[in-house]
């Protein structure tokens, strides 16, 4: 009972911690592109290039760097791991308001990079403390935390640059940052999950990619979870100057936050809801669903006219992802064994940032030299791709699972 006591404490306060990750690190998003005009007279093809390669350099180190804190999370506890995340985005974040060219914004986004990944560790921590036939419900819940930082993120970061202009809004920002590493360390009790006999305590990086290479229908979810990124992310460096577009200059950082916040109210309203019936009806068949229906909304956004249909359409989006991390998280928790869990996570968050990486820059590239109609287009088409080679695998692997069952009955 004190071991389930110590469980539902921890998912409250890692709720906090992810609200105010996930609220401060959304915060800066909608101006990032603008805060780069501010460094010079660039050309539009310029900053548009640069928003790109500003967002995608921070998913480089996080890359690299995630399967690396994954297994030490495994061998150590997640706990550290999630403090020194927590301070090294606060410091950062903290020093972009300091930048007087995009060299140096590029190269802290890089450093940031390094420390990317407290909600993705923080799931982890959560996912091996959770009975398995509970993980999706219990994941959406903690999604929900850093679903609102995201919806609110970007509506304050953009009423708060508003008045007190892009630099300042970095510092205030650090702040958040730093109280979630301070949340964490005071208030997080991480417990050692018993395993069972038969069950190894340790694996070697080589026994954990061997595991996921066996798993068809594992390793495509993890695969999707890249495309969803690229999918994700390629209109996020563009998306203020999309608004530009739409909507004019007036007030561009607080209507840019309200795009930004209507993929994040979508996500709230259904995270919880789509993890409780893919906890019932299956993590895979739930998947297929989302990015289906993420495909389908996405494309009309090329052909918007106004601000508020954009809007819409981006509430819309988020309603049909809203489940896609909480549901993956919980398929890996079911497929991998408590010992490896953080370090096949950590493989997972580092397939999503490769993602992350090339998403922006595609974006950036796409509306460089053919509009930004079409990312929408090109990032619909990835969906529904990869949709089709989810629901493909799943079915492979059914036709097999059925001749190995009837061979094993003859």
């Amino acid at each position: 009972m004190d071991q389930e006591n110590t469980a539902k404490r921890n998912v409250a306060i890692m709720w906090f911690a992810n609200f105010f990750i996930a609220g401060s690190i959304t915060m800066v998003l909608p101006f990032l592109s603008l805060y780069i005009e501010t460094f010079g007279s660039f050309s539009d093809k310029y900053v548009q290039n640069w928003s790109g390669w500003a967002f995608a350099v921070t998913f480089v180190a996080a890359f690299i760097c995630s399967p690396i804190w994954g297994r030490i999370g495994d061998k150590y506890g997640r706990k550290r791991i999630l403090i020194i995340s927590a301070f090294g985005l606060g410091l950062s974040v903290f020093l972009m308001g300091f930048v007087t060219n995009v060299w140096q914004l590029f190269f802290l986004r890089l450093f940031m990079g390094v420390f990317t990944g407290f909600i993705s560790m923080s799931q982890a921590l959560i996912s091996t403390q959770t009975p398995k036939n509970i993980a999706g419900r219990v994941l959406g819940t903690l999604q929900t935390g850093s679903i609102t930082g995201s919806l609110m993120g970007p509506l304050f970061g953009g009423m708060i640059a508003d008045s007190i202009g892009y630099a300042t809004t970095f510092q205030w920002t650090s702040i958040a940052l730093f109280l979630s590493a301070l949340i964490v360390w005071v208030g997080i009790r991480e417990y050692k999950i018993e395993t069972d006999d038969e069950e190894q305590s340790s694996y070697t990086s080589k026994e954990v990619l061997l595991h996921i290479i066996r798993q068809p229908v594992l390793l495509m979810v993890m695969l999707v979870s890249m495309f969803v990124q690229i999918a994700h992310f390629s209109i996020q460096p563009i998306l203020s100057l999309y608004v530009s577009e739409l909507h004019g200059t007036a007030n561009i950082a607080l209507f840019s936050g309200f795009a930004f916040s209507a993929a994040g109210l979508g996500n709230l309203m259904m995270a919880r809801r789509w993890g409780r019936l893919a906890d019932r009806i299956g993590y895979v068949k739930i998947l297929i669903t989302l990015l289906i229906g993420a495909a389908i909304v996405y494309f009309p956004g090329a052909y918007v006219t106004n601000i508020w249909q954009l809007i819409v359409l981006r509430f819309l989006l988020g309603v049909s992802i809203g489940g896609i991390i909480p549901v993956r998280t919980a398929y890996i928790r079911q497929e991998a064994p408590i010992a490896m869990q953080g370090e096949v996570l950590g493989y997972n968050t580092s397939i999503r940032f490769f993602g992350n990486m090339i998403g922006p820059v595609l974006g950036g590239m796409l509306s460089g030299y053919f509009g930004i109609s079409a990312v929408f287009f090109v990032t619909s088409s990835l969906l529904f791709i990869s949709g089709i080679a989810l629901w493909s695998s799943l079915y492979r692997h059914r036709q097999r699972e059925t001749v190995k069952h009837s061979h094993s009955n003859a």
